[in-house]
């Protein structure tokens, strides 16, 4: 979701940009608010989405062949990952821009924009620093160097983060207050309103404030990772050098803080923290004179890796790299537009921070707060209420059949969030929590909620004396601690615990089940692409299969034996497996359709996923065009894939669906095998080298159509989304004024979900 002048392209020239992100550079942009509608590097996307404008049609047969297998590609075939990564971030700006979409559901957008870049600066951009500060020399797949992606970057955040602000101070805040719902400033109350917002400050946040001084007697405070502050100068009225402080925004209270002493439903008016407590620093500096006070808000790194050994407690190593997380060196400093050139440079010496690393913002820092509007009560200025429908296999009868007993009929594919997770996969682990034929449950845990009734049952099976493992992935990203209470937790009622294995995350979805069913043990399964948390299962898009199949629970039993144990087994029957089977796996599948193609047989391959970055597979899928294969890929985020490039890729295809629900599953459909896949693992690195993930085959072919439907309907041409052009234009699609789908809310009414 970002912004870059329009005959900017995704593939940087030759040369970088140069080093201007100084404050000259900044200082220039202040001539508007974020006023300019610019596009993103792709184009169209920065633009509100309502303004559709026609995708160019797919274009002929390639006239140049696409070198076969072993010759060499051009060397200009992919899009850099992190640009990418932007663009994927302003399509999501592009849906807060969007005047079709509910006010409080374009709020929400606003803060979904912020945090996701919150999250990749401390991570990806903070990866790349660490990459140009010593000297590695490593280029990315597109040939940049570190620095040069940085300056690319940080000359696209600027634009972006100004088109943000303008998105929210020139159009969303005047529409909010339009209906009733105001984000204002100290100075727009009245006095009865400043007389009773006083005495709330005096009672409820003065006692949490602590001003810092900076003097020789007191250095220059720590300033912790996206804590929100403000910079004070104050000075004696009776004469004498002005003096430096700091006070930190508690975040322990509400950012935005409600007016009005009477709650009135149709009308909310919030005042955001910061205004009020600069507007009482004198009573943090008694007897001095305030002459300067600005926000600003540093970003750290947090990309941390555990250095493993096999000899330590892995908790205990982990708990010490969170420890030293939060003093990881700053990646950005974010500071207000109006802020004085030499407190700025205050700041950037304290702070040592790189003047590119500036990002200057035109309004309200961190609209990451706009998420407390969901609490208004206004339902009108949001998406209907949606209610996930039971499954039918799971529906109500008169005598209801148990999980196990409808597992035996036949496989289950269930569909986050139109069908319901607590009445099909969470069902499935608490039946078998309370069943006494149940000997056994086995379960991977990567992220759940903090109250996860998955847990609860995992809990309830160990104190009913039932075999429990648990494999709780405690490196997952921002999660950690969440898990590591998690796993605690879990051991104290006598579950296995797991950590996973050394180098490796375990972000594969499997839970198993083992029962005893007269003389034969029958082992249930479900492998899924989502986690098993109940709360995002409401809001992501994901897939699940639920079966009996005896040759799945084989292989769920080997992955276990895996995952607890020492096997070493890379092999399986209807799964694949990384870091050593899926990449292979998936390339004979492409191999297998370019064969199809080769004999006049029907070929075809469809990818839905969520980053598709791997150079094999993108490779491959350029040999699998060349050779007549149509491709069709639907992406959510990043795609370092060029499409229809003649010679190279002109049979394939891009796209990318963003709404109401985060697009979240993995498919891979391969026409000419018949076959069908579906789990936790993307096309990337991390995915396919350093993590422990699960495919299975669908194969039963009632499930498979089911999918199909799916795939159907993201790739229907009348379907609203953004298309990728081979320039990386990500193009809105279908064309103004052409009929137009919504693919979420087409799913919501064939599950028969209801408000």
């Amino acid at each position: 979701m970002e912004v870059v002048s329009d005959d900017e392209s995704t593939t940087p020239p030759t040369a970088p940009p140069p080093a201007d992100r100084g404050r000259a550079a900044v200082t220039s942009r202040r001539n508007g608010l974020g006023q300019n509608s610019r596009a993103t590097e792709g184009g169209s996307a920065t633009r509100p989405t309502q303004e559709f404008h026609a995708v160019p049609s797919a274009p002929p047969a390639a006239t140049v062949a696409t070198p076969p297998p072993g010759e060499s590609l051009p060397d200009d075939r992919y899009f850099n990952r992190e640009l990418s990564w932007q663009d994927f971030n302003a399509r999501v700006l592009a849906l807060a821009e969007d005047t079709s979409l509910p006010l409080l559901e374009r709020a929400k957008f606003l803060a979904i924009f912020a945090s996701n870049l919150d999250e990749f600066y401390m991570v990806r951009v903070a990866g790349l620093k660490r990459r140009d500060e010593t000297g590695l020399s490593v280029r990315s797949a597109d040939g940049l160097t570190p620095r040069e992606q940085l300056e690319y970057i940080a000359k696209r955040n600027q634009d972006l983060v100004e088109r943000h602000t303008g998105a929210f101070e020139l159009h969303l805040r005047p529409a909010l207050a339009e209906v009733g719902i105001r984000i204002v400033s100290w100075s727009d109350l009245d006095d009865p309103d400043k007389l009773r917002l006083s005495n709330y400050f005096s009672e409820q946040i003065f006692p949490v404030l602590t001003p810092l001084a900076v003097d020789p007697a007191h250095p220059f405070p720590y300033i912790s990772g996206l804590s929100l502050n403000l910079a004070v100068t104050v000075r004696d009225p009776e004469g004498g050098t002005e003096r430096f402080a700091r006070v930190k925004v508690p975040n322990n209270v509400p950012r935005l803080i409600r007016v009005e002493q009477q709650r009135d439903n149709r009308q909310a008016t919030f005042l955001p923290l910061e205004e009020l407590i600069a507007a009482h620093l004198g009573e943090l500096f008694t007897g001095m004179e305030v002459t300067e006070h600005h926000a600003f808000r540093v970003t750290r790194n947090a990309d941390f890796e555990v250095e493993e050994d096999r000899d330590e407690d892995l908790l205990q190593a982990l708990e010490r790299e969170l420890a030293q997380r939060r003093f990881g060196p700053p990646v950005r400093l974010e500071v207000a537009q109006d802020m004085s050139e030499h407190m700025l440079e205050l700041l950037l010496r304290e702070l040592e921070v790189d003047p590119h690393d500036v990002v200057e913002v035109p309004g309200l820092l961190d609209l990451t707060c706009l998420h407390q509007l969901s609490g208004v009560d206004r339902k009108e200025l949001k998406y209907p209420p949606f209610v996930p429908a039971t499954h039918p296999a799971f529906g109500e009868r008169e005598t209801p059949k148990s999980v196990f007993a409808t597992l035996r009929e036949g496989d289950v594919l269930v569909h986050h969030p139109y069908d319901s997770f607590s009445t099909s996969v969470q069902r499935f682990v608490e039946q078998a929590a309370a069943d006494d034929k149940v000997l056994a449950i086995k379960q991977t845990l990567y992220r759940t909620s903090g109250d996860s009734p998955i847990v609860d049952a995992l809990i309830d099976a160990a104190e009913a004396g039932k075999q429990v493992v648990a494999l709780v992935e405690i490196k997952a990203r921002f999660d950690e601690q969440a898990n590591i209470t998690w796993a605690r937790t879990l051991e104290r009622a006598g579950v296995h615990v797991v950590y996973g294995l050394v180098g490796l995350k375990t972000h594969c979805k499997v839970a198993m089940v083992v029962r005893q069913e007269g003389s034969m043990i029958r082992r249930y399964c479900h492998i899924g692409t989502g986690n098993y948390n109940p709360k995002t299962a409401r809001l992501y898009e994901d897939m699940g299969l639920l079966t009996a199949d005896p040759t799945i629970g084989a292989d769920l039993t080997d992955l276990f034996n895996v995952l607890t144990g020492y096997s070493r087994q890379d092999t399986y029957r209807n799964i694949l497996t990384s870091p050593h089977g899926i990449r292979r796996g998936i390339l004979r599948c492409i191999a297998e359709e370019i064969e199809h193609a080769g004999a006049g047989r029907p070929a075809g391959i469809r990818v839905k996923c969520n980053s598709l970055v791997d150079e094999q597979i993108i490779d491959a899928l350029y040999h699998a065009s060349g050779a007549g294969v149509p491709v069709d890929v639907v992406v959510r985020g990043i795609c370092s894939l060029k499409p229809g490039v003649r010679g190279l890729s002109d049979n394939i295809r891009v796209r990318s669906i963003l709404g109401r629900f985060l697009e979240h599953s993995r498919v891979f459909h391969f026409r000419g095998g018949d076959s069908y896949w579906i789990g936790s693992a993307d096309m990337m690195h991390r995915n396919l080298d350093r993590r422990i993930e699960a495919l299975v085959r669908v194969k039963d072919p009632k499930l498979a159509g089911q999918l199909d439907e799916v795939l159907d309907s993201a790739l229907d041409p009348r379907t609203r989304c953004w298309v990728l052009t081979s320039t990386g234009e990500w193009a809105p699609s279908p064309a103004e004024g052409s009929e137009v789908r919504d693919h979420q809310h087409v799913l919501v009414e064939r599950h028969g979900a209801s408000g």
